[in-house]
């Protein structure tokens, strides 16, 4: 074995950030870097040298990133591809699985940043409205940003990565970062780093938890902005405002009524998963949700529905009694 080939696991968790970025699927992206990390042990006799190890798995991540792109639509939330729902609807419609990003657990695709403001950065970088952003822009442009204003890579390195030219890389994140402007994100140079969640914040989260565990509708209502998203994937149907969110949760919503939360690290946001009551007693996985917020409310509520999440957050298959009902220091985004 060459020296160099014994250390390629050890790139797993930053290959799983790009492709995730890249991909928009904590699933896709896990595929991805195993089937990176299988190329680079069939064909290691290929690596010259000329470049590192980790540049060479990055050429091969990105190769794997968009042959997976190939003939597939761009993952959303559904705001971002339809109107809202009515809120009285009885049904939520048919789950349109594969459509929609999905929410990663911050250990799997954050690589550990001994500079606070690159750690700053990276959060920033895989934050839902972000990663939705990323999702508008072609394969190029997309590696292009997440490679120049997200993993401070130069130009030329990047252009060594594609096998392009300097030129085409600074032109391409010139594109790319006029798309992302456009969508609210990404500021038109290198991402500004969000400050960390203040005490008001963290009072914020401790009251939406009591609020939802006591499933106390007024209350729970009061902390969202006037125009807060409400969405579930895989579902395409989604809410907006105060009003509707009420009416949702009061009537087709109400079998989340005696959840339980339990804080965990997601997409640098705050997040919980949510156990539902179990009719064998307990309570059993339901959602996790990712929470987006501003201005001192809580702005967007998204529950994903996906039987495969509690396994990625390492999370137990059945909660038997009440899991902590205020928000824990460990489980605080903002902090890693």
């Amino acid at each position: 074995m060459e020296p160099w080939a014994a250390g390629l696991a050890g790139h797993r968790r930053e290959l799983t950030g790009y492709c995730y970025r890249m991909l928009g699927s904590v699933f896709d992206a896990e595929d991805a870097v195993q089937e990176t990390l299988l190329r680079a042990w069939r064909h290691g006799d290929s690596f010259d040298g000329r470049s590192s190890p980790r540049t060479w798995l990055y050429r091969i991540a990105h190769n794997v990133c968009v042959d997976l792109l190939r003939g597939n639509g761009r993952r959303a939330l559904p705001m971002d591809v339809g109107d809202p729902s009515a809120p009285v609807a009885a049904a939520m419609g048919e789950p349109v699985p594969g459509r929609w990003v999905s929410p990663a657990p911050d250990g799997s695709v954050l690589a550990d940043a001994a500079d606070p403001a690159e750690a700053a950065v990276a959060r920033e970088s895989v934050r839902l409205a972000f990663l939705t952003a990323l999702q508008l822009l072609p394969p190029r442009q997309r590696a292009v940003l997440i490679l120049r204003d997200v993993l401070r890579w130069t130009a030329e390195e990047v252009a060594d990565l594609l096998g392009t030219s300097v030129p085409a890389v600074t032109s391409a994140l010139q594109r790319a970062r006029a798309t992302t402007r456009r969508t609210g994100v990404g500021a038109g140079g290198p991402m500004a780093p969000p400050a960390d969640l203040d005490p008001a914040h963290h009072d914020l989260l401790d009251r939406y938890v009591r609020s939802f565990e006591r499933y106390d509708i007024d209350a729970l209502v009061a902390l969202l902005r006037e125009d807060a998203v409400h969405t579930i994937p895989p579902y395409r149907m989604w809410l907006r405002g105060r009003a509707d969110i009420a009416a949702w949760m009061r009537g087709p919503g109400a079998g989340c009524a005696g959840s339980r939360l339990v804080p965990v690290a997601a997409n640098g946001a705050p997040a919980f998963a949510q156990y539902r009551p179990d009719p064998a007693g307990g309570w059993r996985p339901f959602s996790v949700q990712v929470l987006a917020l501003a201005g001192g409310t809580v702005a967007g509520i998204h529950y994903f529905l996906d039987p495969r999440l509690p396994g990625r957050f390492g999370l137990p298959a059945r909660l038997s009694r009440a899991a902590p009902g205020r928000l824990s220091r460990a489980g605080r985004p903002g902090r890693r």
